[in-house]
């Protein structure tokens, strides 16, 4: 039996429980359809195949899991250090046991390939235990003494927050939220993405069986405009906490304004790889193409534009379309396949709009620009040749297997063409002049910025855009700045001078 064959076997009975139960709401500890009773089916972007029916929620379910995460609340941030971080670790357990399930499942409801699902799943995990170990420490502060105060500062949890995650590898995306929230002492209400329900389910079951009290993390499906816009405006929430489009966290924005909601965005990207003559030519390949193609371009931090020194350009493409035309497209339970189907058949005619885009604007499709067979979401990994830094294909996120190439001069044209977009999440630096590096990193417009590398995500280190690529971090510290509300308590020393008024 092949290794396809193997995962077709594991997963055929998880998809029958799933279709039998349908995919319920977890409120308050108990499992729940709607409570109009509406639901939404979920097919898969493999073969359009029937997954589940999920509970089309409202604003009368995100109000039950608002409150019962309001009411969890006080004793849940009551609730020692030591004791959160045992039950995060307990829950890491849990997905470390489940992991191959959940891969499986991650695979059938998004397309994306087992080869990097198998990790992701792992990632999530470790999500859980990074924040819990720092969960003991989630309240510290700093003292910071002047000749005639102490000011003792420290953080508390600040309440009920709603997540709101979205379709690309959608469990360690939840995790990356809801670790921290649940660290910090905060209850949580999660709205997952529509197109990606079904491991928000099982995160919640995880949760559930490793002994996570009732209400503090609510679980309720449903579309943006109903369940979500509820959730964003909901008095109860105190933050929100969204990945996603651009133009969806402006709305969220508006729509939490009422209640003054505070807001972390980690949205929309057209990243740069940039690769001068100087570079490993080989690595920054390797990098070039694992950023774009890896995870079916379907990623915030793609390196969708490729902008390559013309000294260079020539060699450097020709390597690029020749890698491009071999990256195997297929099942996405086959561990050899490198892209799978996009999520679904609307964002499938999005990113292949952009091939008529191309032609009209003038650049050449050098690789791809089809679809991949008759079923599925199947695209090519597609390359864009002869483009020019104002076209759409250079400007806008297509978030696909699609790169676009862009040749410059100098370091000046490179770092102009760089800026030169409304986002500003990632940048990837391809140099072997140290002093260019630095130079270059502080002038770029990105929240993170990789020189000689690929993503790599360090869990303490600041993740996060500008621009219209978001607001706030995640990671370390900087989740908790988010979660938690610093207070600073400031006492007298001695008795130092005070103004006095109103003595005649």
């Amino acid at each position: 039996m092949s290794d396809l064959d193997t995962h077709r076997a594991a997963l055929a009975p998880l998809l029958v429980k799933h279709a039998k139960a349908g995919i319920l709401n977890l409120i308050d500890g108990q499992s729940l359809p709607a409570r109009s009773g509406a639901t939404f089916a979920t097919h898969s972007p493999v073969d359009d195949s029937f997954i589940a029916d999920v509970a089309r929620s409202d604003a009368a379910d995100i109000d039950a899991a608002a409150k019962a995460a309001k009411k969890a609340f006080p004793a849940w941030a009551a609730l020692g250090g030591e004791a959160r971080k045992k039950l995060l670790h307990k829950i890491a357990d849990l997905i470390v046991e489940r992991a191959d399930e959940i891969a499986l499942c991650e695979c059938w409801d998004t397309g994306q390939a087992y080869k990097f699902m198998s990790k992701a799943a792992l990632r999530g995990a470790d999500n859980f235990r990074f924040f819990a170990d720092m969960a003991p420490a989630a309240r510290d502060g700093q003292s910071l003494p002047t000749p005639t105060h102490m000011n003792v500062t420290s953080r508390a949890p600040m309440g009920p927050v709603g997540v709101i995650t979205p379709w690309n590898t959608p469990f360690m995306l939840s995790t990356w939220k809801i670790a921290p929230a649940l660290a910090a002492g905060c209850t949580v209400v999660h709205k997952p993405a529509e197109f990606s329900p079904l491991t928000a389910r099982l995160l919640a079951e995880i949760c559930h069986e490793a002994g996570l009290p009732a209400g503090v993390l609510n679980l309720v499906n449903g579309m943006g405009e109903d369940a979500g816009r509820s959730l964003t405006e909901h008095p109860d929430i105190k933050a929100i906490a969204f990945v996603g489009e651009t133009k969806t966290g402006s709305a969220i924005m508006k729509q939490g304004a009422d209640t003054l909601k505070r807001v972390h965005f980690e949205l929309g990207g057209k990243n740069p790889v940039v690769v001068f003559d100087d570079a490993d030519l080989d690595r920054a390949l390797d990098a070039a193409i694992f950023m774009i193609y890896s995870l079916n371009g379907e990623r915030c931090t793609s390196s969708s534009r490729l902008l390559v020194q013309k000294s260079i350009a020539a060699n450097f493409q020709a390597k690029l379309i020749e890698r491009v035309n071999k990256i195997k497209v297929g099942h996405p339970l086959d561990p050899k396949t490198e892209v799978g189907p996009l999520i679904h058949k609307t964002h499938l005619d999005k990113v292949m709009s952009y091939f008529d885009v191309a032609k009209a604007e003038g650049a050449t499709i050098a690789a791809g620009g089809a679809r991949h067979g008759e079923q599925g979401c199947f695209v090519q990994p597609t390359l864009f040749t002869n483009a020019t830094r104002g076209m759409a294909i250079a400007q806008e996120e297509i978030f696909g297997p699609v790169l676009t190439v862009i040749p410059f001069e100098d370091e000046a044209e490179a770092l102009s063409i760089a800026n030169d977009v409304a986002y500003g999440l990632a940048g990837y630096l391809w140099t072997n002049d140290i002093t260019r590096a630095l130079r270059f990193s502080n002038a770029m417009e990105a929240g993170m910025i990789w020189v000689n590398s690929e993503n790599v995500r360090h869990l303490p280190t600041p993740f996060g855009g500008v621009k219209a690529s978001g607001i706030g971090r995640d990671g370390g510290h900087w989740s908790f700045d988010f979660y938690m509300e610093q207070k600073n308590i400031a006492i007298a020393l001695g008795t130092h001078k005070i103004t006095q008024l109103g003595m005649g």
